[in-house]
């Protein structure tokens, strides 16, 4: 089976493992791709989306897997240009993709539906933004549109409100886009994703990602410094509840609105007191979350996606291993405000029973690994508890390093 998997960082390289070492026999390619995806696929030369199509047409490519968002909404999609070239694409549509894209359509969305959610205001300026928080703290600010999942902020006080009210209402941080004011949601919060194939779902193990740059959650918002799996995580009768109340009406609605969806659906939840409240969507696996979630899955994935993105969802194709999985982020010099590249990178051979999923990561001169983003690599670990899987992660992480490294101390333990 030719696979070509869309995207360049840590989850494409997750995706990309996972599907080298399912027992289908695959040939895989990648793009863009980086140095360290290219060591298990071949790379792919395209100049936007028509080359891509061109090329997956004359290769004959069986798959195509969208890993990054941004090509699901960038110029007609990449879901519809698959389909009008015949080739099976695992992700949705560009009208579905939406619920990622646009915040606004999201909230919309959730409203329409009866799916639990926090109020929301939807503003074009400064002094709106301000009237809407009404001097209520804390409050919680989402840029409009896509942002590398460093489009919102959780604001505290009126300071913090207004630096980033500037920085996407007047510098245009983030380009052109209105801004949510949404109510504030207090709980420990959790990832759940499900594969969608139209009226058809699966749930998939949940995890718990860490955003902000520091520890305690600390400091400014980041793509996610690490994350946490395991079907434990589904305590009591959360499963079920998620299910009922957010997951179902979500592909209900999906199917009422008339936008069809095929691929991975994530849902950013808050267990508030009143129970869960749903945060956001992603359509796509989360990143770092995918890095933890996948090495949890046994089975024949290559196969699963395959059949999933020819409209057959075919749960007993894969299954969840118990235990625990946690990944680790390394991050570069002045992230994420910016990231310095070419530091070398040293240690990687030393990792012993645990992964490592490159992110921002390219090869120098000297064939050497370097920096070359703001989150440059994450090191992955798996245990019967959480505690085994923390202490291992830590152990196998301390031994790569390089200058300028950022590395928070408390994944998988804080928030638990």
């Amino acid at each position: 089976m030719k696979i070509l998997v869309v995207g360049k960082g840590g989850r494409e390289h997750a995706i990309i493992t996972a599907l080298h070492e399912s027992p289908t026999e695959t040939e895989i390619y990648s793009f863009p791709g980086s140095d360290a995806i290219f060591e298990i696929a071949r790379a792919v030369e395209a100049s936007g989306l028509p080359d891509l199509i061109e090329f997956m047409k004359s290769n004959q490519i069986d798959l195509c897997v969208a890993g990054e968002e941004s090509y699901l909404v960038r110029d007609e999609g990449l879901a519809n240009a698959c389909e009008v070239a015949g080739i099976p694409c695992w992700g949705p549509p560009k009208e579905a993709a939406q619920l990622e894209a646009s915040k606004e359509f999201a909230k919309e969305f959730m409203v329409r539906h009866a799916i639990p959610t926090g109020g929301y205001a939807a503003v074009e300026n400064i002094d709106d933004a301000r009237l809407a928080i009404g001097g209520k703290y804390p409050t919680v600010l989402k840029f409009d549109g896509l942002a590398a999942g460093k489009g919102v902020a959780v604001c505290p006080d009126e300071a913090s409100a207004e630096e980033f009210l500037n920085e996407v209402l007047v510098e245009r941080k983030f380009g052109e886009g209105r801004l949510l004011v949404e109510e504030f949601l207090d709980g420990p919060e959790i990832s759940i994703f499900a594969s969608v194939v139209n009226d058809e779902y699966q749930i998939l193990a949940p995890a718990r990602d860490y955003k902000r740059i520091g520890d305690g959650d600390e400091g400014p918002n980041t793509g996610g410094m690490g994350a946490v799996s395991s079907l434990d995580m589904f305590e009591g009768d959360l499963k079920e509840v998620v299910d009922r109340t957010i997951i179902q009406p979500t592909v209900e609605g999906l199917g009422k609105d008339g936008l069809p969806y095929t691929g991975f659906l994530y849902f950013g939840i808050m267990l508030t007191a009143e129970g869960p409240k749903i945060l956001e969507y992603n359509c796509r696996f989360g990143d770092p979350e995918a890095q933890a979630v996948l090495p949890m899955i046994g089975g024949d994935f290559a196969k699963y996606v395959f059949e999933g993105a020819s409209g057959n969802l075919s749960p007993d194709l894969i299954q969840f291993n118990s235990g625990w999985s946690i990944c680790l982020v390394s991050a570069s010099a002045g992230y994420p405000e910016s990231s310095r590249s070419g530091d070398v990178i040293s240690g990687f051979d030393a990792v012993e029973d645990a992964r490592v999923f490159h992110a921002g990561t390219r090869k120098n001169a000297d064939g050497n690994f370097e920096t070359a983003g703001g989150r440059v690599y994450v090191v992955v670990a798996k245990g019967d508890t959480r505690q085994d899987a923390v202490e291992k992660v830590y152990r196998e992480s301390e031994k790569v390093s390089f200058d300028g490294m950022q590395r928070r101390t408390d994944i998988g333990t804080r928030n638990f």
